[in-house]
């Protein structure tokens, strides 16, 4: 099983929930491989530029894979990807980035997830968006709705734009990364009304946000 993580925006939660789909296989006996093509917002600790989200997705890989292979393009800057490759004076080659990533593809782990960065549209160079690297792998799709006022219209515009590129819709999760929303039930019986794909699961606010408790509210694509 493979599939590209994508979201409704920046921090809706894509880690987190990628993070506890990862775990949830590992927990089924299941090899895992976690991956970030693309990363804005590094620090270097002694072992070059490293984003805290790649390392997350690193530490729910069983196959272990090293940091350049989650993570082949990262940036210091917590901005969007073109603007901190511009900043560093460095182009974004979206044929190499895929395949640097089809050759993660091919070591055939259960579940490989490709994590994206920010919402669907994030401009890679020129006219290129981060959309054509799943587009160019053939991958799947599941959306993490961060359930916040705007989600409807924020989810259903993604929906669209992912089945436009001709992918499909495999799943998508409800995540509550902020404060309680006003009629969430209400809005969350709407997106399961009209997003077409299964719901995945329904992540609360967690005091303790952590992929093993994040892993206690998701099915795994196809069991939902």
């Amino acid at each position: 099983m493979k599939f590209f993580v994508t979201a409704t925006d920046t921090d809706a939660g894509k880690t987190l929930i990628s993070c506890g789909l990862l775990n949830l296989a590992r927990q089924k006996g299941l090899s895992t491989l976690g991956l970030k093509p693309v990363a804005a917002g590094a620090e270097d600790l002694g072992e070059g530029l490293q984003n805290s989200d790649a390392l997350a997705l690193q530490a729910e890989s069983s196959l272990e894979p090293s940091y350049a292979e989650v993570n082949p393009l990262v940036f210091k800057a917590a901005i969007a990807p073109h603007l901190a490759a511009a900043e560093e004076g460095r182009r974004l080659n979206l044929d190499r980035l895929a395949g640097l990533v089809r050759g993660q593809l091919f070591k055939k782990a259960d579940l490989t997830l490709v994590e994206g960065a920010g919402g669907w549209r994030v401009p890679l160079q020129g006219r290129q968006t981060l959309a054509e690297l799943p587009k160019l792998l053939n991958l799947p799709v599941i959306l993490v709705v961060r359930m916040q006022l705007g989600c409807l219209n924020h989810a259903l515009l993604t929906a669209e734009a992912i089945q436009r590129d001709g992918l499909l819709l495999a799943g998508w999760v409800a995540n509550n990364s902020g404060e309680p929303m006003d009629r969430e039930e209400d809005n969350f019986q709407t997106l399961q009304q009209l997003l077409p794909a299964p719901c995945l699961g329904r992540v609360p606010r967690l005091e303790e946000a952590s992929a093993e408790v994040a892993s206690q509210y998701l099915n795994l694509p196809g069991s939902a």
